[in-house]
């Protein structure tokens, strides 16, 4: 494993090598159909997709990053999320990691448009997010642990809607930094936004949701 491979939004590719799953792959199996088409947004190395593979979904992975993609047992596309035009379409559209949090609107926005692109008629978008509350209540010194790695979150700064922080990570003797800034929302506006709405949460502590297009809520 190379040290040096950082992605395009300072993701350490080894660090996130030794990351095991957390029970992403089981809260999304539990609220789709069995055996469901699946279009993984910002897949980094499979980490959700081989468990996803697992419980017999065909999975297709997108990243920018060709370092993650080259560990991803699965159908791979190394692309931007807000450039991808599949042309076609998938039973359940996945968007986890946050990402809905980006701390820019014009990013967020062509990402729920290409997930609004890519949903079948009778599609699902399966979203893992930060809750209004957890804005209130992250705090430098929290962390955890997962696998053998050491998660801990320091330099926590708010402004207005946007939080800022640094996720340190330790294993091996080693650590890494990656620094983010995500912004607190009002979730039905978003999602009004992109012509999808809300279906339901997907876990007790509203970290996960579901959305359904907003044309098919009409008819």
């Amino acid at each position: 494993m190379d040290r040096g491979q950082v992605t395009a939004d300072g993701c350490h590719v080894e660090v996130y090598l030794l990351l095991p799953p957390n029970g992403e792959a089981e809260i999304v199996h539990a609220a789709v159909p069995p055996g469901a088409s699946i279009l993984e947004l910002g897949s980094g190395r499979g980490r959700v997709t081989h468990p996803l593979l697992g419980l017999g979904h065909e999975v297709v992975a997108v990243d920018d990053s060709p370092a993650m993609l080259a560990h991803v047992r699965a159908e791979t596309v190394c692309a931007r999320i807000d450039d991808l035009d599949l042309g076609r379409t998938f039973d359940v559209v996945l968007l986890g990691s946050h990402l809905i949090n980006t701390e820019r609107d014009e990013d967020r926005r062509a990402m729920l448009a290409t997930a609004r692109r890519h949903l079948g008629p009778d599609g699902r978008l399966v979203v893992e997010w930060h809750p209004p509350e957890w804005f209130d209540t992250a705090a430098s010194g929290q962390g955890g642990q997962l696998g053998e790695v050491t998660l801990e979150l320091a330099d926590v700064v708010r402004e207005g809607d946007l939080l800022s922080a640094t996720v340190r990570y330790s294993a091996r003797g080693q650590r890494w930094d990656q620094e983010f800034t995500c912004r607190r929302l009002a979730l039905d506006e978003v999602l009004a936004s992109a012509d999808l709405v809300f279906d339901g949460w997907l876990t007790a502590d509203r970290s996960w949701f579901a959305a359904r297009r907003g044309d098919k809520a009409k008819s």
